[in-house]
């Protein structure tokens, strides 16, 4: 075979070419993003807060389905097993997380955002197929926005951790979207302070924190577990309760079916307005968007 020639300019040429290309070689490599994972909507809109284009986050809950219900595909697991963390509320919310992260990725970073929370206890919560909240602790952290500045904490710190040589640009992000969520806070709190009516119905117990922290009231909870059919009886007590108050709305939620709240408003003399405690729809694309979309549903039923 004929070796073709190569002159000293043209190789100088081929070296320099060369060695301009390897700084960008090894800029995509660094620029690849971490992959992270979490339970919920909210959870995965914090996470981007902070994490910013450096973090990859994959949404394990479907916009407009129930995290109580939740079966992940295999997609989702073959996912997670490329993730370096994975972010979920706890207190039992994500009750088949301990085996999808023992399937999928036994090595996995786990950031509990509610670990260290002062959380509300309940009386039996149980899931259909038997499983049960941790320790009946409330779930719903993540509707305090107070409580929120803690989870961002957490998110903070496990990303610094998790990739050091960006630590600085976490921390950033953290407490510039902290500040927002003071201002969330300030403006939740001066448009329910006035509120006419301070108790309410709403169909799922997830508005305790929201309640605890504003001063207002769930006087009645249609369904008590997801999946637990009201009986005739707690139905009685829900309709006494409604007629008991000055507004009379059931506060329903796009996650679960309204036809219960429903009957139970015709024969209250109730209307059936829908509160989003997850989020990630049209209108609701971020956790501020969806507790101002919250707010301005509140306001419409208790202003």
């Amino acid at each position: 075979m004929q070796k073709i020639a190569v002159s000293y300019p043209a190789k100088l040429i081929l070296f320099c070419l060369f060695i301009l290309s390897f700084p960008l070689q090894v800029s995509c490599a660094s620029a690849e993003k971490m992959k992270v994972v979490a339970s919920i909507f909210p959870l995965a809109d914090f996470v981007r807060q902070v994490g910013g284009p450096k973090v990859e986050v994959i949404l394990l809950l479907p916009a407009g389905a129930s995290p109580h219900t939740y079966e992940p595909s295999p997609k989702v697991i073959q996912a997670i097993s490329r993730s370096k963390l994975f972010f979920k509320i706890g207190s039992g919310l994500e009750f088949w997380a301990d085996r999808l992260i023992k399937s999928a990725a036994p090595g996995i970073g786990i950031v509990d955002s509610s670990a260290g929370v002062d959380l509300i206890t309940t009386g039996s919560h149980d899931h259909a197929g038997g499983h049960r909240h941790l320790a009946d602790a409330d779930p719903h952290i993540w509707l305090d926005p107070l409580i929120c500045m803690e989870i961002i904490n957490k998110i903070e710190t496990a990303l610094s951790k998790a990739d050091p040589s960006n630590a600085l640009y976490y921390q950033k992000n953290a407490s510039v979207y902290r500040s927002r969520l003071k201002k969330l806070d300030r403006e939740i709190a001066e448009r329910t302070a006035s509120f006419r009516t301070r108790e309410y119905v709403t169909f799922h117990p997830a508005w305790n924190y929201f309640s605890r922290r504003y001063g207002l009231k769930v006087a009645a909870v249609i369904e008590e577990g997801p999946g637990k059919e009201p009986s005739p009886r707690h139905v009685y007590r829900i309709i006494e309760t409604l007629r008991g108050l000055n507004t009379r709305v059931i506060f329903a939620e796009p996650q679960f079916s309204p036809k219960v709240a429903e009957t139970i408003a015709r024969e209250a003399g109730a209307q059936v307005l829908f509160l989003d405690p997850v989020g990630g729809q049209k209108n609701r694309e971020t956790y501020i968007d969806m507790m101002r979309y919250n707010l301005a549903i509140m306001e419409k039923a208790l202003q």
